[in-house]
């Protein structure tokens, strides 16, 4: 298992076919950890994270998350061009990923939900947990991915998780052992989306 942390970044590729093999309590427990050593507004730690096993409300939740891809997002992205960068063959491929995930996401052994009570804001202290979450499943060999599909049908699914009212939801992390291997991320260069001292300038990296 990789222990450079740069290393672990380059390689934490969203990992959406995952085998049903249960995850051992000893890393789900580090990976959550690692999620509460996240910085946070204040030091408030307002998160709250689910950790749901439970077949049912996989299921339940998962039927809603399946609707949303076939009848609103997998359709969006079909009919949009590739990420810049991105050949329409790995396009492809991402696509059949994401819809594996969709009619599958309720066979990952566990599922974290990280939460936040009060009206939904922009996740700016719950975010940079859930990149602590995915990081250390990397390091510990296991597969994640970010998603907030399921928000196109929020309040169904918030209910069939048992959430109470004045709390919500900001995405699911599916976590199990992976089908494929990691690798490394593929991203557009820095001069694409790096400029120095204002909008648009080259930047010259120095």
């Amino acid at each position: 298992m990789p222990h450079d942390l740069f290393e672990i970044m380059r390689t934490t590729r969203s990992m959406r076919r995952l085998k049903p093999d249960p995850v051992p309590e000893v890393l789900l427990r580090q990976v959550l950890e690692a999620g509460t050593h996240a910085a946070n507004g204040g030091n408030m730690q307002s998160w709250r994270f689910v950790v749901i096993r439970d077949p049912a409300i996989k299921a339940e939740a998962g039927a809603w998350y399946r609707k949303g891809w076939h009848e609103i997002v997998g359709p969006r992205y079909r009919t949009s061009q590739p990420a810049p960068g991105t050949t329409p063959e790995r396009f492809a491929r991402m696509l059949a990923a994401a819809e594996y995930l969709a009619d599958h996401l309720h066979e990952a052994p566990v599922w974290i939900v990280p939460c936040a009570p009060g009206p939904r804001n922009t996740g700016s202290s719950i975010f940079p947990a859930v990149q602590n979450i995915l990081l250390a499943c990397r390091a510990v060999g296991l597969g994640c991915t970010l998603t907030t599909l399921h928000l196109n049908f929020e309040k169904e699914v918030e209910a069939a998780m048992g959430l109470p009212d004045d709390v919500h939801s900001y995405a699911i992390l599916p976590i199990g052992y992976p089908m494929g291997k990691f690798g490394p991320v593929r991203r557009t260069p820095l001069e694409s989306v790096v400029y120095q001292d204002r909008w648009g300038a080259p930047y010259s990296g120095g």
